[in-house]
């Protein structure tokens, strides 16, 4: 009994020791890219005193790699997340969010020709209506993100674009907390999303992601910019018919492929007579469980899929995370 305490202890110890050598060796060779990364930042024209002071809290935060490793969008099936997300709940604090902020709400949706709904919908799935925005250091995301060899170059362009944020007085160093990817605001825009589709759209010189305003409005810019089209349907469950060619299913976000019109693919679903679409729209399917959970059957759940939510995916590449947007946006229309 005592030698099998000791046997654990001496394992313990032995693990504790190879974990804290482990995080020594990678400080040791995130602190050598850090420096790597501050030359290159000055060399592509921000200011030294710029890339100094931002960067010189910069740490290799582990936990990130850990999120960046397992997200939900991968592992939850389709029911599961779309549930989570769309719940009578959200609704609720969504709609008590519309009336307080309604005047500038309805301003942003006439001015951009975004419906209100859907603006609601991304910010209640982002970050619950501003109440989940993240308290994770950015700058130090973004650096452990970009030493990490999966998607090095990525956050390491988001990091550059960030800085020249920063050197150009656009963005406050000093209020850089957000996500553990990097993302910051009521819509969790990225850096290269805020230099391409952020506006001060209260002209008070200052783009502020936090407040209702420049938020909504950076948000309906980004979604009018990439040609959302008001009006126009996301998707549609269906039930697909055993015929169906391979080729027509898509279960990957990165590339939607074999899109036709809407009348070609009817063959296809049984239930097309119930969903009442026009017939001149092009269209696509997915099956989002096949290949990422374990077990799903091939053709349920089936969603034929158009245009708008293919600008979802433009915001988040995942399928789930458009089904689920537009899930919650038709629940907003049919209470607001």
């Amino acid at each position: 009994m005592i030698i099998n305490k000791i046997i654990k202890f001496i394992y313990t110890i032995i693990i504790l020791n190879i974990f804290i050598a482990s995080q020594a060796l990678a400080n040791s060779d995130f602190n050598l890219w850090l420096k790597d990364f501050k030359l290159k930042a000055i060399n592509s024209g921000i200011s030294e005193k710029i890339v100094n002071d931002v960067m010189a809290d910069a740490r290799f935060l582990p936990k990130v790699l850990e999120y960046d490793r397992y997200q939900p969008e991968f592992y939850e099936d389709t029911f599961t997340y779309i549930k989570k997300r769309s719940s009578n709940r959200k609704l609720k604090e969504g709609l008590k969010l519309y009336k307080k902020e309604k005047k500038i709400i309805e301003m942003v949706e006439k001015d951009f020709h975004v419906e209100k709904e859907l603006l609601l919908a991304l910010m209640g799935i982002e970050t619950n209506f501003g109440k989940y925005l993240g308290k994770m250091d950015i700058v130090s995301s973004l650096a452990t993100l970009s030493y990490d060899k999966r998607r090095s170059k990525f956050f390491t362009d988001e990091l550059l674009i960030l800085l020249k944020l920063v050197d150009k007085k656009i963005i406050d160093k000093d209020i850089l907390y957000g996500s553990w990817a990097g993302a910051f605001g009521n819509f969790q825009f990225m850096p290269r999303t805020i230099r391409n589709y952020a506006i001060d759209y209260n002209k008070n010189k200052t783009i502020e992601l936090k407040n209702i305003e420049d938020s909504f409005a950076s948000a309906a810019n980004y979604l009018k910019t990439i040609g959302w089209k008001k009006n126009q349907p996301c998707f549609y469950k269906v039930e697909l018919k055993k015929n169906i060619p391979k080729k027509y299913l898509n279960s990957s976000a990165r590339n939607i492929e074999n899109k036709k019109n809407i009348n070609f693919l009817k063959k296809y679903i049984k239930d097309y007579d119930k969903l009442n679409i026009k017939d001149d729209l092009m269209a696509a399917i997915i099956i989002p469980d096949k290949d990422i959970i374990p077990g799903a059957q091939t053709l349920s759940p089936a969603y034929v899929i158009f245009e708008n939510y293919e600008k979802i995916l433009n915001w988040n590449r995942s399928l789930r995370f458009a089904l689920a947007v537009c899930t919650l946006k038709n629940n907003f229309k049919n209470e607001i």
